[in-house]
């Protein structure tokens, strides 16, 4: 799949759809138990990261999926691989904030190489700039599009749903609740693809 802003979105939506059930689950297990040490790193990383790689390869994930052991392994090069980011996008920042958008589009896929190809942060940093070379503008504008449209058709729904005699503000609060679950499972969505088409 040749990545276009229109390709992304279109494919994250359906993915983010096949998907949203087992995310939400995962994401609600992870508001629950985010309070234990430990195990909420795995957790974490799990959610952010574990689950969007396993979409990329459209492979089957689990209601617990964040509890996998797995995602604990590599814990130390994932704080590792976040520091450097966060470093380098806060120096980039300072020469007048692009820079540092342009280095956290560059460095994206950085976390993901750590925790599913297993790389060396500062390896996978420089292999998330290969990857992104020449389409980092259509990677920043189809995550930001996705995420206006997104909160535009959250926010229209919840407005209708608010009309609605007595049961208006039950509705505009289910409605609320799914779409930010939608929202988020759709960027995590445009992630895997992005990572997918690019890792090949």
């Amino acid at each position: 799949m040749e990545l276009t802003v229109v390709n992304i979105i279109t494919n994250a939506v359906q993915k983010g759809l096949k998907y949203l059930v087992p995310v939400f689950v995962n994401a609600v297990l992870w508001v629950v138990t985010f309070w234990i040490p430990y195990l909420n790193v795995g957790t974490t990383i799990g959610l952010l990261v574990g689950i969007v790689a396993k979409m990329s390869r459209d492979e089957e994930v689990s209601m617990t999926e964040i509890f996998k052991p797995e995602y604990r392994k590599n814990m130390g090069e994932y704080f590792l691989v976040l520091g450097f980011m966060m470093a380098g996008i806060m120096a980039g920042m300072l020469f007048f904030y692009i820079p540092g958008f342009v280095i956290m589009v560059a460095w994206m896929l950085a976390p993901l190489l750590v925790i599913d190809k297993n790389m060396t942060p500062i390896d996978a940093i420089s292999k998330s700039n290969v990857m992104t070379y020449g389409k980092k503008w259509v990677i920043f504008g189809s995550l930001v599009l996705l995420q206006i449209l997104g909160f535009i058709a959250l926010f229209i729904g919840t407005f209708i749903f608010g009309k609605i005699p007595a049961i208006g503000g039950f509705l505009s609060f289910i409605w609320t609740i799914g779409g930010m679950a939608l929202i988020a499972t759709v960027i995590m969505a445009a992630q895997s693809i992005i990572y997918g088409e690019l890792s090949k």
